[in-house]
């Protein structure tokens, strides 16, 4: 297994970051905000890129530990650093935070760089912005004076956001980074799979590279399951448990909206009865939760006129995945069942694949625009009806969800077997028709290919992996 794959892109503006400090400079230090979910390899992007220089360094993790507890834990990790004047600290033993930043300026190198981490920055915020204050001063009258990387890594992406918001201290003192789950391309080279096979993955792991590591190269997606599925204890099991515990320790009523928006539900009224039968205000209270989690995501029909007929769905696609196939029969698999759970899986995978593919096409597609048959689009969406009786798969356009210009319109066909054909062309056509009069290009995305003339572009799974490859600079 491959200890540490992709990250190019992420590993170049890191270097980037570092290559910009010039000791001498009156104000050298830089300041890296990074973000992503919990679980996507945050941390250990910075342990590679920090374990490959040369450069004097200190790690330090929060834990969400009362104040006198962090900042000694935070001064035993800069004792232990290579930081030139690491003993000021011990000397010192400050009980504050703004002491222990006063303390580590003095401690950093004048004469070259230095890199500093405080990973999991929400457990050190609060409703008071005592922190982010205290930092903010350190920053501005000592740490900037230093020829200093200081990183600040969350996982509370909301919580994040915010700090670097126009109302709070530490605003525009830092360059904002968010790392993502693996790419499929990623996870093509990773697990030695091929391009349609490496999607398939995207969908069930998400990416996230504990849950990968557990995926033994070279095989499918259902040599993996038997084998996760078989361990009450493996990554694909218990890290959203995990990641939920801690993203929502009390907050039951939004895990039931969140767990009924897993199983399927779209629309608000179908949600509220899913979640047993929440009222408008406690539910919509409850999506606002989601979104700021950045769990959940509410999308309106893309087209030239407006429309309330918002539909939802949970944004990661390894949660999505375990809320849909595994949350609901936990209980089933540690009791050793995990063969009645696979077979579920088998029955209902073909379904549910088809409709979760279709963030991760419509992402490739924004990505890989223009090419030679297709014009780039500011925003590439679906389009429906309230009554379903029209749905677009693909519609790109100009901007959304209130479009000026409508660009092209495709069709989402994912089967093993069964190509993109005529029949198809012809519901495609006709539901263009019901979006517009104009007449747009169109395009199919196939996971099987083509059967069929009369299309402006065709695309399958080596094309969307291009995408990403592409976005790599590989």
């Amino acid at each position: 297994m491959v200890a540490f794959v992709g990250r190019h892109r992420e590993l170049r503006l890191l270097a980037a970051e570092l290559e910009r400090i010039v000791p001498g400079d009156s104000r050298p230090g830089r300041c890296l905000l990074i973000r992503g979910r919990r679980r996507v390899g945050k941390s250990r992007l910075v342990e590679q890129f920090v374990e490959t220089l040369d450069t004097p360094s200190v790690y330090f993790t929060a834990a969400g530990s009362p104040m006198p507890q962090e900042v000694r834990r935070f001064c035993a990790d800069v004792a232990d650093s290579p930081l030139p004047g690491r003993e000021l600290l011990a000397a010192a033993n400050p009980e504050d935070w703004d002491s222990a930043l006063r303390l580590l300026a003095a401690a950093l190198p004048e004469d070259g760089p230095s890199i500093v981490v405080i990973d999991e920055v929400p457990y050190l915020m609060d409703g008071e912005h005592v922190f982010e204050g205290v930092l903010q001063r350190a920053w501005d009258r000592q740490l900037s004076r230093k020829p200093v990387l200081l990183i600040l890594i969350g996982s509370d992406l909301s919580m994040m956001e915010a700090l670097n918001s126009y109302e709070r201290p530490f605003h525009q003192r830092g360059r904002e980074m968010v790392v993502g789950p693996l790419n499929p391309a990623d996870l093509s080279a990773m697990l030695e799979v091929d391009a349609a096979e490496a999607i398939d993955a995207a969908l069930v792991t998400g990416g996230l590279p504990l849950v990968c590591t557990e995926w033994q190269p070279g095989t499918d997606v259902w040599d993996f399951l038997a084998t996760a599925l078989a361990d009450p204890t493996s990554a694909l099991l218990v890290s959203a448990e995990r990641s939920l515990a801690a993203e929502f320790p009390a907050a039951v009523q939004a895990r039931a909206v969140l767990a009924a928006i897993g199983s399927g539900e779209r629309t608000f009224a179908n949600i509220a009865r899913a979640s047993g039968g929440l009222g408008a205000t406690p539910l919509q209270r409850s999506l606002d939760v989601l979104n700021d989690k950045r769990l959940v995501v509410g999308e309106l029909p893309l087209s030239t006129r407006p429309s309330k007929e918002r539909r939802y769905r949970v944004a990661d696609p390894y949660l999505r995945f375990w809320l849909h196939f595994i949350a609901p029969y936990m209980a089933e698999i540690e009791r050793g069942r995990g063969d009645l759970t696979l077979a579920r899986i088998r029955r209902g995978w073909t379904s549910w694949r088809g409709r979760a593919v279709e963030p991760l096409v419509r992402d490739a597609l924004a990505r890989l625009l223009p090419d030679g048959a297709l014009p780039a689009a500011g925003v590439v969406g679906s389009y429906w009806t309230r009554a379903n009786d029209v749905e677009v798969d693909i519609v790109g356009a100009d901007r959304g969800p209130i479009a000026r210009e409508l660009l092209f319109v495709g069709s989402i066909k994912w089967l093993d077997q069964a190509t993109f054909d005529a029949h198809d062309l012809a519901v495609l056509h006709r539901h263009r028709a019901a979006l517009t009069d104009q007449p747009l290009p169109i395009l199919a995305v196939s996971r099987a290919g083509v059967s069929c003339g009369g299309l402006d572009a065709a695309y399958g799974p080596e094309e969307l992996l291009a995408a990403w490859r592409s976005a790599e600079g590989r």
